[in-house]
């Protein structure tokens, strides 16, 4: 049975219900398997670095 992990933000459980369904139904066609797992971890941007800055800083970069 195939694990999908997924990092990213926070989300609203309509999205991660539709990330779940679509995330499966892929990894089902190209494994050809029926039990497949995901793993949602959802991250605070304060928590998340990209590129040597934090993720959080660049948000507020943009915003501002």
């Amino acid at each position: 049975m195939p694990t999908i992990i997924i990092e990213g933000p926070k989300a609203d459980v309509e999205t991660k219900r539709e990330l779940v369904r679509r995330i499966t139904n892929v990894v089902r066609e190209i494994y050809k398997v029926h039990h497949v797992s995901v793993v949602i971890h959802e991250n605070e941007p304060e928590n998340v670095g990209v590129d040597g800055e934090l993720l959080a800083d660049i948000i507020a970069r943009r915003k501002g």
